[in-house]
């Protein structure tokens, strides 16, 4: 069964692309989508006063409610799915992630602010596209009325 790996930082535009892949119009069926959340790593300084306990169940937390959304579309729309909570630097975990299942796509939504924008802030979806192995399909979401 092909894998496609869909990254969500919990906003409209991760539901998107969950919307894209349950629409069926590119992709066809039979697929798994691994949605996968990327926490960021804490500093040292962090580390030091908070116990590793409490960081976990911080990350857990965080990544559950990243998820909630997109998780739904799809078990509305009975696509099958596995949630995977990671932190790191997002774009090496996802490109590393989409290796390791040997994922057919990686499907993410983008906030399209423009090169400017990105150039200056960095884009995840852009350093995903320009290290994954397999195809990127970034899908950006309609502008609210």
């Amino acid at each position: 069964m092909p894998h496609i790996v869909l990254p969500t930082d919990g906003s409209s535009f991760s539901d998107a692309a969950a919307r894209f892949l349950t629409e069926g119009k590119l992709l066809q069926p039979g697929f798994t989508v691994h949605v996968l959340h990327v926490t960021p790593e804490l500093t040292g300084q962090v580390r030091a006063f908070v116990s590793k306990e409490t960081i976990d169940a911080w990350h857990n937390e965080a990544s559950e409610k990243a998820m909630a959304s997109v998780c739904d579309i799809l078990a509305t729309a009975n696509v099958p799915f596995e949630r995977h909570a990671q932190h790191g630097f997002a774009p090496e975990k996802i490109v590393s992630y989409a290796k390791s299942v040997n994922a057919g796509a990686i499907v993410m939504g983008t906030h399209g602010r423009g090169a400017f924008f990105d150039a200056v802030i960095g884009s995840v979806a852009g350093r995903v596209l320009a290290q994954a192995e397999c195809p990127v399909i970034m899908v950006k979401a309609e502008k609210a009325a």
